[in-house]
């Protein structure tokens, strides 16, 4: 079963194999169609039957709203009065000025959850090269939902070439991302000038890269951080269980199983061990689809996995 309704990309072929592959440099208007982007959120009035067997008073709800698909009138969600929409193409149009004249350039793009979750992937230009052949492009996601899941969020990323494994990029003690509430009305605008303090930030997390690149780690550390790192909540939530599957899974890939494990950049350092754990939550995690994997990732509980991790191998070179 797949998540995603709708995508398009440029360049290689994302992590499911679907979509509508475009040259680059499109515009924006053909990424709105080919993405299954170029539909608008409507709203309703909730309103509900009172009596039984569906026969009685017709009455209406005024503290929600429904919000329905322009294209198909397929329901998305039932949202409070105050709940500001962020349309499909208002997260491409963010994007135009940024591949017009910013150097930027779309990569991926799509809707999931029949049309309640839906984001746009642009590669920045940013990219630094470990060791001579790790390489890392810098990248900027934007996504929102409509369902009460997720608040639009623009995030800086990161994506290791050698194996597609995303990080979001940290800045110092701050998160890489910038988090718009539904309460509030969604300005591009004031999200890029935002932005415009996380771009400076490519360069010092190249740094924090390199440094991971040129620490050891012994085997009673990797054990050590992977126990921290690898834990779900128990039956009593107050004391995390260690995943003894995954810590095996990420071993398997540290001690050389995963995609760029043997370059120098990553044997038996902390960006080795920080890549085994990221690509066993981009690629391996036990989910119901490569959709809820890649959703998790990005959004979810993968995406805590990862900022954890992060933490932990930073601690290492503090």
């Amino acid at each position: 079963m797949h998540l995603v309704e709708t995508m398009a990309y440029a360049g290689e072929q994302p992590w499911h194999g679907l979509g509508n592959k475009l040259a680059p440099q499109q515009s924006i208007e053909v990424w709105k169609q080919q993405a299954g982007m170029d539909w608008t959120i409507e709203e309703s009035e909730v309103r509900f039957i009172s009596g039984k067997g569906g026969i009685g008073a017709i009455n209406a709800f005024p503290e929600n709203k429904v919000l329905y698909r322009s294209d198909t009138k397929a329901p998305l969600a039932v949202v409070s009065h105050r709940y500001k929409v962020v349309q499909p193409g208002e997260v491409l149009e963010f994007y135009r000025d940024l591949t017009a004249t910013g150097g930027f350039e779309l990569e991926t793009a799509g809707v999931l959850r029949e049309g309640r979750k839906f984001w746009a992937l642009a590669r920045t230009g940013q990219s630094a090269t470990l060791k001579g052949r790790d390489k890392v492009d810098g990248y900027l996601l934007l996504a929102t939902a409509c369902d009460g899941t997720l608040a639009t969020m623009a995030q800086f990323t990161s994506v290791r070439v050698v194996c597609n494994n995303t990080l979001q990029i940290a800045l110092g003690e701050a998160s890489g991302a910038i988090k718009v509430s539904h309460r509030l009305r969604f300005d591009a605008d004031a999200v890029k000038r935002q932005l415009g303090i996380c771009v400076s930030s490519w360069e010092p997390f190249v740094s924090r890269m390199k440094a991971l690149c040129e620490r050891p780690v012994d085997p009673d550390s990797v054990e050590g951080l992977l126990r921290r790192v690898l834990t779900y909540a128990g039956p009593d939530s107050k004391v995390p269980m260690v995943n003894e599957q995954a810590i095996a899974n990420v071993r398997a890939l540290y001690e050389g199983g995963g995609r760029g494990a043997q370059l120098a950049s990553a044997r038996g350092t902390a960006w080795g061990l920080l890549n085994g754990i990221t690509e066993y939550v981009d690629f391996h995690r036990r989910a119901r689809s490569e959709d809820h994997r890649r959703d998790a990732a990005w959004f979810g509980q993968g995406a805590a996995i990862k900022q954890r991790a992060w933490d932990e191998v930073m601690k290492l070179v503090a």
